[in-house]
């Protein structure tokens, strides 16, 4: 097992006894001892007493004698039993609530909130929320796509990387990929924070940022395609459009003198690769060739 691993599980007395064997094998296993005895007797500024964890509770030994130290290594210990305690704290009100959900290239998966919120997932996405908290804080984090159908209730926040949604109640898709950071809205309103841009949305309107370049418009239909196994596209560069494709099937696209930066508009279904190139390369005076399962060259059409 992995030296991090032991170290999380001896931390959180979830060891076997064939892992606590391998953990008292590490050399520095007496150092992770004292740093955990030291953070367990550490008192901050304003505290009458120690420091009480149950998972620290669980590493201290019922007969523990000091040893001594030399000077310039107490502070230093010091400083680590701090590291230490919050990384355990954090583990242990944050993580164990945690829920991460993730889909692979060409998966999409819906699933259903703590609220009866649903949430379709697009390929290649990841979306997490802490459950025990959901109550008092309706937040998820996104990477990636999904379509939102959210539940009357307190505040709903989408965060991302390049930017936060927040609704009361609605039907919103959100898309964060690499520079692009795109909301659209199809009931409801939302509102859309990113950097210095704020804007609000109703039924219709769409709010996209493409390397720090804001645009708005309005849909060009009533729900996310992709949703219904097409991924559709209007005046978006060649580079995304291929990106997406990547998403979709498990193949690499090698481009070879395609201007990347020109706008296409239309789509291509998901499911058939060859009916999904041709729809793509075609309207664009682009070629194809297949060489293997997972790659596909595109280059100018020759005349």
């Amino acid at each position: 097992m992995d030296e991090n691993d032991l170290i999380r599980k001896w931390l959180s007395g979830e060891l076997s006894p064939e892992e606590s064997e391998a953990f008292e094998a590490l050399e520095e296993a007496s150092f992770y001892r004292e740093i955990i005895s030291d953070a367990a007797a550490f008192k901050a500024p304003g505290l009458s007493g120690g420091v009480d964890s149950p998972m620290l509770g669980k590493r201290l030994p019922e007969d523990h004698t000091p040893q001594p130290k030399r000077k310039w290594v107490r502070p230093l210990m010091r400083i680590a039993s701090v590291l230490v305690l919050g990384l355990a704290m954090y583990y242990l009100l944050f993580q164990q609530n945690l829920v991460r959900v993730e889909t692979g290239v060409g998966e999409k998966t819906t699933i259903t909130l703590p609220d009866a919120s649903s949430v379709a997932l697009n390929a290649l996405t990841e979306i997490s929320f802490n459950e025990s908290k959901w109550e008092d804080n309706r937040e998820v984090q996104l990477e990636g796509e999904a379509f939102f159908d959210v539940a009357k209730g307190a505040t709903f926040v989408v965060a991302t990387s390049g930017g936060s949604v927040s609704v009361l109640g609605t039907e919103f898709n959100v898309r964060q990929r690499g520079k692009v950071f795109e909301v659209r809205c199809f009931e409801g309103e939302v509102k859309v924070v990113s950097g210095s841009h704020t804007a609000v949305l109703r039924e219709g309107d769409n709010f996209r940022i493409s390397d720090g370049v804001v645009t708005t418009g309005e849909n060009m239909d009533p729900y996310p395609r992709w949703t219904r196994n097409t991924s559709h596209f209007q005046r978006v560069p060649m580079s995304e459009v291929f990106a997406e494709l990547q998403r979709q099937y498990d193949v690499e696209v090698l481009l070879e003198d395609v201007v990347t930066e020109q706008l296409f508009t239309g789509g291509f279904i998901h499911g058939n690769l060859e009916l999904a190139l041709k729809s793509v390369t075609e309207p664009m005076g682009l070629s194809y060739s297949i060489n293997n399962d997972n790659e596909v060259r595109v280059k100018p059409r020759e005349q």
